[in-house]
């Protein structure tokens, strides 16, 4: 089954998807694409600890991870102003600025949880 919503100005991308994978009782799904814009950015770094944090107008063009009502793991990429390209794993306080358009797949037969994993220090998709 395929969902699809759009988040206007001021609301915080991962939030809002949280919020709206929890109302659909999504417990497995994967981001099939987002396409819109934030005037700000939070993403946390391939280093797994350093957060960037920009205020400036980016397009979205790439977004894309797996969702349940247990977690979500979602990475984004934001081009600026010169084409610049920024990336990672994003974290609350990425806010839309005119619009978002989100489009998800819900896999039916799965559920998506998360257990620390003691090898990478991060909790890590279990899939059942």
């Amino acid at each position: 089954m395929n969902y699809v919503f759009r988040l206007t100005k001021g609301q915080d991308l991962k939030k809002e998807m949280v919020n709206y994978v929890k109302q659909k009782n999504i417990k497995a799904g994967i981001v099939k694409c987002g396409v819109g814009c934030v005037y700000e950015a939070k993403i946390r770094l391939a280093d797994g600890h350093t957060i960037l944090h920009k205020q400036e107008q980016y397009e979205i063009v790439s977004l894309m991870g797996t969702v349940s009502i247990n977690d979500v793991h979602i990475h984004i990429a934001l081009s600026d102003k010169d084409g610049h390209t920024i990336g990672g794993h994003l974290v609350d306080g990425c806010l839309v600025n005119t619009t978002a358009e989100i489009c998800l797949e819900k896999l039916e037969n799965y559920t998506f949880t998360r257990e620390f994993d003691k090898n990478t220090g991060y909790d890590e998709l279990v899939i059942k």
